[in-house]
């Protein structure tokens, strides 16, 4: 029998996905495609694929959407995802959380690509929206911050033992400004909610504080890895913050959205406490008083009007500020350098110009004496990084490791090209996303660069997104095996994966001595997926 929470969690997906066929139908003509009736998310994702290919770059795509760089890439990642996760659907069938999450997360998107586009005009409410249900997302919204709070402040034997780690971590000039926005004795309170969750999600806090805490196989599976599964949540919420706190009316939408991530982010944490590992009480943070809620709105809203909008996405790693220093340092440096090199070289390519020019003066006659040399300018003589951060700046895409990444994930190989000119590094778990797609062009020029590559022990999550991948029905193509070659050939690695394999082949075993039919075919699928990735990196 369905129960009740799978009819409604049904029928929130259905009525997506009803959302998401009128938006392509609106979309797709703005992209020179024709289409008579919207299918699902796989079709409307190909058929971007082919307005892609029609306009000739994802640049181009953009542009008619009204959208920048970052935008389109975001716009066809989740996209991606969710046609990765619900492949086909049929009505009826049963919906599970991370699918509803997945198609609500896009028609988030395209609320935020019919505002940027005045062209287009789907509707994309999915239920009732009222003041009831506006008063029920401030007090997820609070009880989510308090419970970042709460754990925060768990982690630490003393306000002094915290205000001492966060000046190492982030700077005397941060702690300052948060012991002046904050209450007394309490300097997270005086943190952006930005800050307040990167303080979780960082990976050294969250290994450190938090992993035992929200290792639930049930909950924050969106994605491989629960730290960045809630890392992306938390992004989410700090996104609809913004508009509750500016007194905006959220849409449905937001309002089912942070629902979601108020359950996927509370239900470990809930857990814990209820076993006594954990001192925060989600659900009392809930059930705060009306008088208690509207302090803290009032709080959010006065903070909001001091120090504005919180534009800054939360992020993987705490940045200290001693590397700040020592990178300016360097660029520094290597701006010099390069001023002496290219000083240098104009004047060798002067002195050899004029040398060419004397000898063709003195052996050639007069009359053929006639011709001038070519001009020499100082652009000619610039290094190639130099003239490739040109290019970039040069068709609005800025120098940063974010433009990179959307790029791979697109699969723009000239601008893929240029930032690896350029000199800008890059990480494997960047190319997740081109994997899927076999961006063979930008994949090739990343593998001619591995030099650039700087991610700290990829393979783990290599491994692990390709094993999802291929247990998702995906091939192990032969750029993903030159991956795990390039980068995966270590002992260490090896042998590990040997290890896995091993397990895998004593699991099966196991189901095959149960006789458990549905269980061998999984452990015999998981067994050959193991193999195949060993096999590859030998």
């Amino acid at each position: 029998m369905t129960s009740a929470a799978q009819l409604l969690m049904r029928e929130k997906f259905e009525t997506c996905l009803s959302v998401i066929r009128q938006a392509s139908l609106q979309i797709l003509p703005l992209l020179t495609i024709k289409a008579a009736e919207g299918k699902d998310p796989q079709w409307f994702f190909q058929q971007l694929e082919q307005a892609r290919q029609v306009l000739g770059s994802w640049m181009a795509v953009a542009k008619r959407l009204n959208l920048n760089d970052a935008e389109i890439s975001h716009f066809t990642l989740l996209l991606r995802h969710l046609q990765q996760l619900v492949p086909e659907y049929e009505s009826g069938q049963e919906v599970s959380h991370n699918q509803l999450i997945a198609a609500l997360r896009f028609v988030s998107y395209l609320e935020h690509v019919r505002a940027k586009q005045p062209l287009l005009g789907y509707l994309s409410e999915i239920e009732s929206n009222d003041d009831a249900r506006q008063q029920k997302a401030a007090r997820q919204m609070c009880a989510l911050e308090l419970m970042l709070k709460g754990l925060v402040n768990q982690s630490y034997p003393s306000q002094a033992n915290l205000v001492h780690k966060l000046k190492s971590q982030f700077g005397a000039d941060c702690v300052r400004r948060w012991l002046k926005n904050g209450d007394r004795g309490d300097i997270v309170s005086g943190m952006r909610f930005s800050e307040l969750a990167l303080m979780v999600v960082d990976k050294k806090e969250y290994a450190n504080h938090y992993a035992g805490l929200f290792q639930d196989s049930t909950h924050l599976s969106l994605l491989i890895d629960p730290r960045k599964t809630l890392q992306t949540f938390l992004d989410d919420v700090r996104e609809i913050r913004n508009d509750l706190v500016a007194q905006k009316t959220l849409t449905s939408v937001q309002l089912a959205l942070l629902e979601s991530y108020h359950q996927e982010s509370t239900a470990a944490i809930q857990r814990a406490f209820d076993e006594g590992r954990a001192k925060v009480n989600p659900a009392a943070l809930l059930a705060v008083e009306d008088a208690a809620l509207q302090d803290y709105l009032a709080l959010a809203r006065k903070k909001y009007q001091a120090m504005g909008r919180d534009s800054e996405e939360v992020r993987d790693a705490i940045e200290r500020p001693d590397s700040h220093k020592a990178k300016s340092k360097q660029d520094t440096g290597e701006t010099l350098r390069m001023v002496l090199w290219c000083v240098a070289g104009v004047t060798a390519l002067s002195a050899a110009i004029f040398g060419m020019y004397y000898l063709s003066d003195v052996t050639n006659k007069p009359a053929e004496a006639k011709s001038t040399p070519a001009k020499i300018t100082a652009l000619d003589s610039l290094p190639e990084t130099e003239s490739a951060r040109e290019k970039l700046a040069n068709i609005g895409i800025t120098w940063e490791e974010g433009n990179l990444r959307s790029a791979i994930e697109r699969g723009d190989a000239t601008v893929v090209r240029l930032f690896m000119l350029g000199g800008m590094n890059w990480k494997v778990y960047f190319t997740e996303s081109a994997l899927a797609g076999d961006y063979r062009d930008a994949l090739n020029i990343l593998l001619q660069y591995r030099s650039q590559m700087d991610e700290e022990r990829p393979c783990r999550r290599m491994v692990r997104t390709l094993s999802q991948a291929m247990n998702d029905g995906q091939n192990l193509t032969s750029l993903r095996k030159q991956f795990l070659q390039t980068f995966c050939t270590s002992p260490g690695t090896v042998k590990r994966q040997k290890e896995d394999l091993d397990r895998a082949k004593l699991r099966l075993n196991a189901q095959q001595q149960r006789k458990d039919e549905q269980g061998i075919a999984e452990e015999k699928r998981a067994v050959d997926i193991q193999q195949a990735i060993y096999n590859a990196m030998r």
